[in-house]
């Protein structure tokens, strides 16, 4: 099982960001694609997680209306869209996947490397 997350970057607030998670090595139709979002000092938190039937589950409050998430299964990929950006969403993201979605990152046995985030004028 791999998961390679990818498109962060530096970015001002209110901007845009796009953030790939591309998938290999498993069924990925079957799985659940969660993202998480760790910032220095900080535990390691649940932003959102799509399911595999492509339900969507919200795990902090302070993203929606804001980042939306989708899964193409013919590509493997989840992408992550982030709009309105604000310096608090500075964290380095992870996907990971499990066949469910969890708010706890500990029930997830697969993750990606990780992609740095930041928010600055």
């Amino acid at each position: 099982v791999q998961l390679q997350a990818s498109g962060g970057g530096l970015v001002q607030p209110g901007g845009s960001l796009t953030l790939s998670c591309a998938a290999s090595g498993f069924t990925f139709d079957y799985y659940a694609i969660g993202w998480f979002r760790q910032a220095p000092g900080k535990e390691r938190e649940g932003v959102l997680c799509i399911s595999s039937s492509d339900d969507i589950t919200y795990y902090t409050d302070s993203v929606k209306g804001r980042f939306t998430i989708s899964r193409d299964n013919a590509k493997n990929t989840v992408n992550l869209q982030m709009n309105n950006l604000k310096p608090e969403d500075t964290a380095v993201y992870f996907c990971a996947t499990d066949r469910a979605c969890y708010r706890n990152h500990v029930y997830y046995d697969y993750w990606g490397q990780g992609t740095q985030v930041t928010v600055s004028s």
